[in-house]
Formats: C-alpha cells, structure tokens, sequence
C-alpha cells in the first residue's frame, strides 16, 4: 500500500511540474531575421532562392524575344519541382512563390494546372447543364507555350560522427518550350550553405 502511495505521488508531482510550464510563442513579421532553429531547408531559404531564379527569368533574352516575335507574353504551366533533397521539402510552396512574383510581375502569364483544370473542366460541365444562357464554354482554353520544371538537391558533407555538417542547398530550374521540348531558360541556385554543428550527446 506504501508503495503504491509513493507511486500515486510521483506521478502527481510530474504533473505539477508539467503544468508550471507553458508554451511560449513569439510574433514575426516576414522582414525580421530569423535565425535556423534545425539547420534544415526553411522560409528563408525559400525567399532567397526564388529572388535569384526569379530575376534571371525575368531578365530571359529568349523570353524576351517570344513577346517581341508572338507579340504577347508567353503562356507558362507549373510542372513538378522534384524533391531529390535528404529531407522532406514541400516544393509546391517554392512553386506558388515563383508563379506569384511573376505573374504580378507580367514577365509570363500562367495557366492553371492539371488539377485546377479538372475542376474548372467539372465546374463548366455543371454551368452547361444548369446554366445554359450564361455558361462558359470548355473549348477556350489556353495553352501553355513552356512548362516550369525544377529539382531541389542537397550535398551534405559531415565529419565528427555526425556533430558537424555543412549542407549546401542546389535547386535547379528550367523553362521547356512545349512545342520541341527545348530548354529555353535553365538557371542554377546553390547559394544555400549551412554549416551546422550538434551538441555531443550526454552520457
């Protein structure tokens, strides 16, 4: 009975101690430095890199010369930036965040995606079945001139059984004409280094 009194008041006296404490968080605005809190691929990285690949797209000799041939800018779809980094990378943020610059930029005008047109394609059927006098009609799509396409790599370099490592972020991207699957603009980042050095673990 002892033992379970000493026990029961064990268990007490962790719970105490764990609601002395509280979870504490702290508002930043996106043009405050933040510091790395893992060492791994963050926000920061993502503004960083988009700033470099975005200027060199804009800037595209041969971007600038399909307006000036077409006599518009050219049409653009998103395809897959490929995650071939050693960790878990949510590359659509990377390419919402290119997508958006640009189009507020007017440098390229993009189109939907896939999935979007899915559902614009299921939304349209609905308007043709449901609202035939104002309905908007499925075969005036446009189509894309070029596709997107990207990779995010990592290089890790560790020594020290793992306490010290320097991580160096490449992210690869490309404008592919549709028509011939030429590479029209290609541009590489690898600005991204961190050198990061773990505690020794406690025996």
């Amino acid at each position: 009975m002892k033992r379970i009194s000493l026990i029961a008041a064990a268990v007490l006296a962790a719970l105490a101690l764990t609601s002395c404490g509280s979870t504490k968080v702290k508002r930043y605005s996106s043009g405050d430095t933040v510091k790395d809190l893992s060492g791994y691929w963050n926000e920061t990285d993502v503004t960083q890199v988009c700033e470099t690949l975005i200027d060199s797209c804009i800037k595209s000799r041969r971007i600038a010369n399909f307006e000036a041939q077409n006599g518009r800018a050219p049409y653009v779809i998103l395809g897959k930036i490929a995650n071939k980094s050693s960790e878990h990378i949510d590359t659509a943020i990377l390419s919402k965040r290119f997508q958006n610059v640009i189009i507020n930029d007017g440098t390229l005008e993009f189109v939907a995606d896939s999935e979007q047109r899915q559902q614009l394609r299921e939304e349209k059927a609905d308007q043709a079945a449901n609202a035939y006098d104002t309905a908007k009609s499925i075969g005036n799509e446009q189509a894309a001139d070029f596709m997107l396409q990207g990779t995010v790599t990592t290089i890790i370099d560790t020594a020290g059984n793992g306490k010290e490592q320097v991580r160096t972020y490449q992210v690869d991207m490309q404008l592919i004409d549709l028509e011939n699957n030429r590479i029209i603009w290609a541009e590489q980042n690898n600005d991204i280094r961190k050198y990061i050095k773990r505690p020794a673990a406690k025996l």
